[in-house]
């Protein structure tokens, strides 16, 4: 497999309470290759301003780091009122700082879990809100050079995330991608390795993310862990995305948690019309390889409170899991 630069996302590192400068400083000395800042942790008073940022990109650069950034969004609602919601202006912000530290991208998550709430809008309206918003965002993205990278969140599925690209009329590399997140998938039901190959050529970041996914009374429930301890093929997904994307980096994500997929309810299923019979008997074999490897006690779900305690040591420990897969120890 290509060599490819392995790095960390800052959100992995928030309960070390590290600064820009502390963040890349602990890439350097846990050898990863950059940083993809989700967010930026800053001292009271401390102005992100030109002058941070461009200190920031010098520091990069002189320890041979990648610097990726954050802060932007794609839903142009406020999702607690449901009223309109001005991105256009964050989104500005994001691009410029990402234009001063050097970053060709800014990923964008507006956190949504739409699908889990009954009086949510449609997905449609969703899609068609943003398809408005984001197609008046063009030029201003050209303008700074970046490329929105919307991530594959609890949010939107890869089927509906390319009727959204049809929909701005763009094309890959103009100014929309995909920041790939592997474990988030099996959230929305999809198929890590099958998503990856319709979003490919849309993908410009990504979070590397392995998972389980057991079985639940009322239908699924999805957690994060290790690299290389799950049940996501990583090493597949990694080669696709390589053999296209020569240059991507494959920045390392990780935290605790589990997420219900409530897919007993119909009416729930029923917000994922894309899910068709063979990509679900995928998923069902994941499940039957987490419960294999959790009864061999090899695989546990990591609560997030617990996140804290070990998020040094394991992210560590993901950066090295993925080095070997590059190496050709396929997970």
């Amino acid at each position: 497999m290509k060599k490819l630069r392995v790095g960390v996302d800052s959100y992995s590192l928030k309960p070390l309470d590290l600064s820009p400068f502390e963040i890349l400083e602990w890439a350097v000395m846990n050898g990863a290759d950059g940083v993809q800042f989700s967010e930026v942790n800053v001292p009271p008073g401390t102005a992100v301003d030109k002058t941070f940022l461009q200190e920031l990109r010098s520091f990069a650069a002189e320890n041979r780091l990648y610097v990726e950034w954050g802060g932007g969004e794609h839903i142009p609602l406020d999702l607690a009122s449901g009223r309109p919601k001005d991105i256009l202006s964050g989104n500005r912000k994001a691009a410029e700082q990402a234009f001063q530290v050097g970053a060709s991208t800014v990923r964008s998550c507006s956190g949504g879990l739409m699908r889990w709430k009954k009086d949510s809008p449609s997905t449609e309206e969703f899609l068609r809100l943003m398809a408005a918003a984001l197609r008046d965002e063009k030029p201003m993205l050209r303008d700074f050079g970046v490329v929105l990278a919307i991530e594959t969140h609890f949010e939107f599925t890869s089927f509906e995330l390319l009727r959204l690209f049809d929909m701005c009329g763009t094309v890959p590399g103009e100014y929309l991608g995909i920041c790939l997140d592997t474990m988030n998938l099996l959230t929305m039901l999809e198929d890590p390795v099958l998503a990856a190959r319709r979003l490919l050529p849309w993908i410009v970041t990504t979070h590397i993310k392995d998972g389980g996914l057991m079985l639940a009374e009322d239908g699924f429930v999805s957690f994060t862990a290790e690299a290389g301890k799950g049940v996501i093929d990583l090493g597949s997904v990694i080669e696709s995305i390589g053999a296209v994307h020569p240059r991507i980096t494959l920045t390392v994500e990780d935290h605790g948690g589990d997420f219900p997929i409530p897919v007993a309810d119909a009416d729930f299923l029923a917000r994922f019309p894309d899910l068709v019979v063979p990509e679900l008997v995928r998923l069902l074999g994941l499940t039957v390889r987490t419960r294999a490897l959790m009864d061999a006690g090899k695989l546990v779900v990591l609560p997030r409170d617990r996140w804290p305690a070990v998020c040094e040591p394991r992210v560590k420990r993901d950066i090295q899991a993925v080095r070997h897969i590059l190496a050709g120890d396929r997970k």
